[in-house]
């Protein structure tokens, strides 16, 4: 029955990579395994994205963990909304903007959102991880606002919450758009004076933060090296490039 798969002669590079590649072919198709394989991954990378985040959980987790925390959402009323119509998931609803404002204290070194994005998938399994890594690599002395769980949430939602509780920095982790062999991928977007309006030149990137991809260690400690580098310097994008490589400790 094996004779029937042709066999890829790049068969041996599918150790290296989680990518689709060298599948074979039976005649002139594809093998049975490898189409019910893509189904499955499509399933997932569908799911992830119209699945709700538990906010509950998350929220009970990361107090667990030692963090303050506080919930928004953005204009985007559901889930159909936020998936035509970005431009909702990018404002911060009028409620809630008030409720920040009013609940802000004293200029803060820091805002980290944690928004649900195009995988809450994402969100759920790497967030806590992630931040539990981040308490050693944050700056001494840096003060923190509490860590905001936001709901149908692009990136930019972070810079009117930032804006809203008086935060030099704002960081956002949101889930990624799915890939086929990646449902559960988390991004991270660092802005310097985060306000409305904000471009995407005007932040940095840490991407496909995930056990599989960028681990958490090596995720904190570039987060944490952008981060005292966009307070020393007074911005962030384009402008800051990310050399934490060069300062990466062997261990990681």
């Amino acid at each position: 029955m094996n004779d029937i798969v042709t066999a890829s002669p790049w068969g041996a590079w599918r150790s290296a990579t989680p990518a689709r590649l060298a599948l074979g072919r039976a005649g002139a198709g594809m093998p049975t395994d490898e189409v019910l394989r893509f189904g499955w991954a499509h399933a997932m990378a569908r799911d992830a994205i119209h699945a709700a985040l538990d906010v509950p959980a998350l929220e009970s987790a990361l107090r667990d963990g030692g963090w303050a925390v506080a919930q928004a959402r953005s204009r985007a009323p559901d889930r159909t909304a936020y998936l035509r119509r970005p431009d909702l998931g990018r404002q911060l609803d009028a409620s809630d903007a008030e409720r920040l404002h009013a609940a802000a204290g004293p200029p803060a070194d820091l805002c980290i959102v944690v928004g649900d994005g195009l995988s809450s998938l994402a969100v759920a399994r790497h967030a806590v991880p992630l931040l539990a890594a981040l308490r050693a690599h944050l700056p001494a002395g840096m003060t923190l606002t509490p860590v905001v769980v936001a709901t149908q949430a692009r990136v930019a939602l972070a810079d009117e919450i930032g804006e809203a509780l008086g935060a030099r920095l704002s960081v956002m982790l949101i889930g990624e758009r799915p890939g086929l062999s990646s449902p559960d991928s988390l991004g991270i977007y660092i802005t310097h004076a985060p306000r409305r309006g904000r471009h995407d030149a005007e932040r940095n990137c840490i991407s496909n933060v995930r056990p599989e991809g960028l681990a958490y260690a090596t995720a904190a400690f570039k987060l944490g090296w952008l981060l005292r580098e966009a307070l020393r310097r007074g911005l962030t994008g384009v402008a800051l490039k990310d050399d934490s490589e060069l300062h990466l400790p062997s261990s990681l």
